[in-house]
């Protein structure tokens, strides 16, 4: 049985990784801000509360982990001239700050596992310039480059490899998505005339979590319904 850590598994693209995840044969563990109300409740599930922008370390630490999974991030869509400069150094803490203190903490148990597995989440809004996205863009764009020089500095025994999603229906997008004209207008707005799901993006994530993506490392891989590139 492998051992995962999601950070933020309780919502959105988090919580469909760990529900694709319990279809195999993983045992998971669930960081996230009110985990043990909003968790899943399976017996090869443990939800631990943890707010991954404070600097206290991660409880209940594993002794080996085979996969670890960073979830968290936000959608600050603002006019440049509007944004005051401490929502940029918010938006990387939680993105990029958050990321470094979890793998610092939880390094040595994936270190002790062959073919271990760290995947992250950017945007395309990275790749692809959008209006109101410096924010995003800024911290995810840095949190791509870090995932590709640990994918160096740490190959062959640990895999890394981020994600970047367009818009998914999840709860973070909410407002963006909560009537049937702003749906229609973003699925219009992909080559592939829909929107993500979050399982779309599970399904990515699981597989760079397993052997089958042995040979994939440093990699961003772009689900988005062909925004990047078409």
């Amino acid at each position: 049985m492998k051992t995962i850590v999601i950070i933020g598994g309780s919502s959105g693209i988090g919580r469909a990784v760990v529900e694709q995840l319990l279809e195999g044969d993983n045992f998971v563990l669930n960081y996230s801000k009110n985990a043990t109300s909003k968790g899943i409740l399976d017996q090869k599930v443990v939800n631990i509360d943890f707010d991954v922008t404070t600097e206290q370390p991660l409880p209940q630490l594993p002794d080996e982990v085979n996969g670890l999974v960073y979830c968290p991030g936000s959608i600050q869509l603002l006019p440049f001239k509007r944004i005051q400069s401490d929502v940029f150094v918010k938006d990387f803490e939680l993105n990029v700050g958050g990321f470094i203190r979890t793998l610092q903490q939880l390094l040595p148990a994936i270190s002790k596992v062959e073919n271990s597995s760290v995947v992250t989440f950017s945007s395309v809004a990275v790749q692809r310039g959008m209006n109101f996205h410096s924010v995003v863009a800024a911290s995810k764009g840095a949190l791509e480059a870090l995932t590709r020089s640990l994918a160096a500095e740490f190959a062959p025994k640990i895999r890394f490899n981020c994600v970047a999603p367009s818009l998914t229906d999840t709860p973070l997008a909410e407002r963006l998505l909560n009537t049937d004209q702003k749906k229609q207008t973003s699925a219009d707005r992909h080559p592939l005339k829909s929107i993500g799901t979050p399982s779309d993006i599970a399904s990515m994530v699981n597989f760079l979590l397993s052997d089958k993506s042995r040979w994939i490392t440093g990699q961003v891989l772009h689900i988005d319904g062909g925004l990047s590139t078409l």
